[in-house]
Formats: structure tokens, sequence, C-alpha cells
């Protein structure tokens, strides 16, 4: 593969809206951009102008802050007009979180992938008992110290605290599936890997894609292996889901991601993170010369310190090159009698 020059992302505005607040990106489409409780600090959120009422595209993670912020801009965005749909790309918290509210609130009628759904309300109804010991025996196995493993039982239950009390219904959309938002048609682009059926949004006519986080235009999405299914293999899901993306979606459209800023240049951004994560494996498979443990490989691969919250992120992404490696048949992993996995080149 040829060496790529470095990707400069060419970002198509200066600033961003200020929380409470919105900017227009494209006819009856605004952009605003809500808090976060984590080092990656903010979430794009996109408001679509839709007839006689509002289309939201995601919600933001549920706390009185971004409620107050939502409130500002009910009181100076909407024109007197309600919100009556609410999009959801996927289940994550900082996106589906006000998704129940929105149905509370506004009467809004929740639009999202049915596996999305399903699996945020499964994890929204989990209180952590049951999970307790698969979720040990996860992170045992994958290298955790006895310090490391005192930091599990705060993964336990999270969701909840994170979402409003999840739609009990939903309009189920689908790859390939289009609707109409204001008299412009959008279609659903599935990704996978981030999660497990996340929705980006196509629209021809205004020559946007709504990318959620699919295709980001500085960093890359967090592919991760998880408790939940642990002998999954989700990188080979995103590879080939961007490299689908590509062939479906222009490169002349505005990305309006989730995260940064809105960026023209889709089909190298893509190209990007194919490479970034071809030189991730290239690494993870030297590391693997040796026996190697899941944390021995993050310890490598993420050289940075890491909060309580990067490290599970951390975790999932190694494990994800190593199960990728598994898959290609480069590498074997074999269970030790201390329960610990270790990842050999084959």
């Amino acid at each position: 593969m040829d060496t790529l020059a470095p990707y400069i992302p060419d970002y198509a505005f200066e600033g961003e809206p200020a929380t409470g607040s919105t900017m227009r990106v494209a006819p009856g489409v605004h952009w605003l951009r809500m808090p976060l409780p984590f080092a990656l600090n903010h979430i794009n959120l996109w408001l679509l102008e839709d007839g006689d009422g509002w289309t939201v595209v995601d919600t933001g993670i549920c706390n009185d802050t971004t409620k107050e912020a939502w409130e500002q801009i009910f009181a100076s965005s909407l024109g007197g007009k309600p919100v009556t749909r609410a999009v959801v790309t996927h289940f994550h918290p900082d996106h589906a979180g006000l998704a129940g509210w929105f149905v509370e609130r506004w009467g809004a009628e929740v639009w999202m992938p049915a596996l999305e759904w399903s699996f945020g309300r499964m994890l929204s109804l989990d209180d952590g008992k049951l999970s307790r010991e698969p979720f040990e025996a996860f992170y045992r196995a994958a290298g955790f110290d006895e310090e490391l493993m005192a930091e599990v039982p705060s993964r336990l239950g999270r969701y909840p605290q994170a979402v409003a009390p999840y739609p009990p219904t939903i309009r189920r959309i689908e790859d390939g599936d289009s609707f109409d938002v204001g008299g412009n048609s959008w279609r659903m682009v599935v990704g996978r890997g981030h999660a497990p059926e996340h929705a980006c949004l196509y629209c021809e006519s205004l020559g946007l894609l709504i990318s959620g986080d699919q295709v980001l235009p500085k960093i890359s999405p967090n592919v991760s292996v998880w408790p939940q299914e642990p002998n999954a293999d989700p990188l080979a899901l995103f590879l080939s889901s961007i490299k689908r993306i590509k062939m479906k979606v222009p490169d002349d459209v505005l990305v309006l991601p989730s995260h940064n800023w809105p960026f023209h240049g889709l089909h190298a951004r893509i190209d990007d993170l194919v490479a970034h994560h071809d030189e991730r494996l290239s690494a993870t498979l030297e590391y693997c010369r040796e026996p190697a443990t899941g944390v021995e490989v993050l310890k490598r691969l993420f050289t940075r310190k890491l909060d309580n919250h990067q490290l599970f992120f951390a975790i999932g992404e190694s494990l994800a090159h190593l199960h990728h490696l598994m898959t290609e048949g480069k590498v074997a992993r074999s269970r030790g009698e201390d329960g610990v996995d270790r990842y050999t080149v084959i």
C-alpha cells in the first residue's frame, strides 16, 4: 500500500455554535453543540426544519446541563413549532440519552435502527448485578492486575445513569431506507464496528452526510471489543462498512460529524482511517512476536496517560486489533492457568 500524505481535515466553518444556540450549515439544517462530561467534551447535534415541526438528529447525554441547553434552543430557535421526530444514530448515551425525554417533552416519535434501540433498551434496564461476573472474567483475561480489576465495578450499570427512561416504542430505520424531512430525502447508510447498526444519513439534494461517530475528521472512532460480546471482531465490521460508505456516498458531500467540525473530503478521510488501522494492526502484530496480553499491547499502543474512562476504551481497542489479527490467521490466543489470554504470532 502506498504511503498516504498526512491527512489534514478541510473544515467548512470557522468556530462553532455556542451552547444553547444554533448555526445554519445548509438550507433547513442547523448545527448545535452540547457539552459532555468526558475528555471528549462536546457532541454535535442537528436540527432539521420539517414543515410544521422539527426533526432532531441525536439528543445529547441525559443531564440537567443538556436539558437546559435544549430549553434555550426551544425558546429561541424553533419559531413556535414543535419537535415532532428524534432520529437517533446509535445507542451510545451522548446520542440517545435524551430520546425518551423528547418523547415526554414533545410527544416526538423516535426513529432509530432496531438493533441500536434493543441494545440501548437492554442496557438501560441493566443494574450491573448480573454483569459483574462476566465483566470481571473478561477484564481478567485481558490481563488486568488487581489494581485495574478494582476499577471494573465502576463500569457496571453506568448506562442507565446517562439516559432518560428509554422510549418503549420506535419507528425502525434500516440500511437503504429513505424518509422525507422538509421536502428533502434522507437515506440511511449503515455503519458498523463502532456500534451495532449505526445510522449515517445521506441527503443527495443538499449534499450532506450526517456521519455520526462513524466517520470523524480528527479522531478515530472507538472500535472496541466489549464484555457483552467477548469474541467479536468489530474492526472487520468497521473497515468493511466505511469502505462501503465510500462506495455509496459521493466525495463532494459536506460531512456533519458528531465530534469536531463539519468537513469536506469524505473519501480521503476514509482512506486515512483504513491506513491508520493498517498501521495499528502491523504494530500489534510486532508486539505479539513474544506472547503478549491485551494490557501489554495496550501499553504499547497507547503511550499517553489514560484516565479511567479512556482506559476501558483503550483495552477494548487493543483487543479489537488482536481479534482481527486472529480472524486473519496471523495471531493465536491461548489462556494460561492464571486465566489470562496471551496472543502470539503464528
